[in-house]
């Protein structure tokens, strides 16, 4: 990734070394081993269901590594933390809130006994982030720990695509990239790749790594992006980034030159290559099968006309593999609808709300741009895809933002130089003890 990747600290901010006049030294960083705890909740969050891979992985083999980096990951968190300390906050409030509704309705066992085993998931992995929320001090070193973590899943993906090129691109997917070594739907691999491209564009307009650094996460990133021909990804992308660098045009002259070169291109790309953007965007589709979302939006018309009880409005029916009628919701609200019902979707629009929010008070800086980006995405993909009311990438995301809007830890205070005694009055002395 780059050596620039692991700079900590902002230019002209706290003296972190101590080195001026009256500068105090900080609190300790965050260890290593909390870049691997990050790593194992994004393998737990990987999922078990996808295309068919080029040596058969039984899915039952798959569930058992993803929940146990879960399990994995709390253990050393908590190793990490022993003293429990954490920094309390509203996104955390709400997301253990969140457990409520889901433990509520899956007690009515009414999507089987496995809705209680992901209670237990959705709480350990809300536990985790509780451990390592000490370590949230509005640095990039998150985001760090993100783009590291999904660009070595999308190495996966590429040598997945370069040993079996027919397996990583079916025809039962349209010809669309998908996981050859690990199951990756396009749509997860599309959501990696746009996310850790619109974090390293960002660190780059900031000076937070190399150009050359940079080059070799975006151009890999976009290119896998585009093969796999996700529309939501590629739109969340775009506005999630125009959102972001807007907050910086005002303060930052690097970001002021990318935006105005990022509108020329577009121009350019809108005369020259509008035939071939729109084949891409409609991927062989007709207008019909457009116009409802790939059939998602016959399965989101059954869903809301379906009748349910007082309580299945409240509370949802448990949690589930989010689908309804054999067939995936692809949305996260109606997703939590189902699942954690109307408490559940209020608890998860607070949760935007808050962040996005909180985003919206702070002055213009580089964490708040990734969190602005990161919450926008999470935003504009909950259109298309489920995962805000489980443990997910989602999640994942937006507690990434959620570590970039927390309160850098308070100095800790120089010890007072001592004074010899020679210097203090004889009546004024310290008994010597004999």
């Amino acid at each position: 990734m780059g050596r620039d990747l692991t700079r900590d600290g902002l230019p002209g901010g706290p003296d972190a070394s101590g080195t001026r006049p009256g500068a105090g030294p900080r609190p300790a960083g965050a260890p290593k081993a909390v870049g691997i705890v990050w790593g194992l909740l994004v393998l737990n969050t990987l999922g078990s269901a996808g295309a068919k891979t080029i040596v058969p992985l039984p899915r039952s083999l798959i569930q058992v590594a993803t929940m146990g980096a879960l399990v994995a990951a709390f253990a050393l968190a908590l190793a990490l933390n022993l003293r429990l300390r954490v920094r309390a906050g509203a996104f955390l409030f709400l997301l253990t809130l969140l457990l409520v509704p889901s433990v509520i309705s899956s007690a009515h066992l009414e999507s089987g006994f496995g809705a209680l085993f992901r209670c237990a998931r959705l709480a350990l992995f809300v536990g985790t982030l509780w451990l390592l929320s000490r370590w949230w001090d509005g640095s990039p070193s998150f985001v760090r720990h993100h783009i590291r973590m999904y660009f070595a899943v999308l190495a996966s993906v590429a040598a997945g695509l370069l040993v079996s090129p027919g397996a990583a691109m079916p025809g039962l997917y349209g010809g669309r990239l998908v996981g050859a070594l690990w199951p990756l739907t396009p749509p997860q691999i599309g959501q990696y790749a746009a996310v850790i491209t619109g974090l390293t564009v960002l660190l780059v307009l900031d000076r937070r790594t190399t150009r050359g650094s940079a080059a070799a996460v975006i151009v890999p990133s976009l290119v896998l992006l585009a093969l796999t021909h996700t529309r939501t990804a590629t739109l969340a992308l775009l506005v999630g980034l125009a959102l972001a660098i807007g907050s910086l045009i005002l303060t930052s002259a690097a970001a002021r030159r990318f935006f105005a070169w990022v509108v020329l291109c577009a121009a350019v790309a809108a005369v020259g290559f509008s035939s071939a953007l729109q084949a891409w965007f409609l991927r062989g589709q007709d207008k019909e099968n457009f116009s409802n979302l790939t059939g998602r939006a016959k399965v989101w018309d059954a869903l809301l006309a379906a009748p349910r009880t007082v309580s299945e409005q409240v509370f949802g029916v448990g949690l589930g593999d989010k689908s309804f009628g054999g067939l995936p919701i692809d949305n996260s609200w109606l997703a939590v609808y189902q699942e954690q019902g109307l408490t559940g979707t209020a608890i998860v629009a607070a949760i935007i709300i808050v962040l996005g929010g909180a985003a919206l008070l702070r002055p213009p800086s580089l964490p708040r741009a990734c969190a602005i980006f990161l919450i926008s995405y999470c935003a504009i993909a909950s259109y298309t895809e489920a995962g805000l009311g489980d443990a997910s990438p989602y999640l994942l995301h937006l507690t990434v933002a959620a570590s970039l809007l927390a309160a850098p830890a308070a100095a800790t205070p120089p010890p007072a130089p001592a004074v010899p005694q020679r210097h203090i009055p004889r009546w004024a002395r310290r008994p010597e003890v004999t």
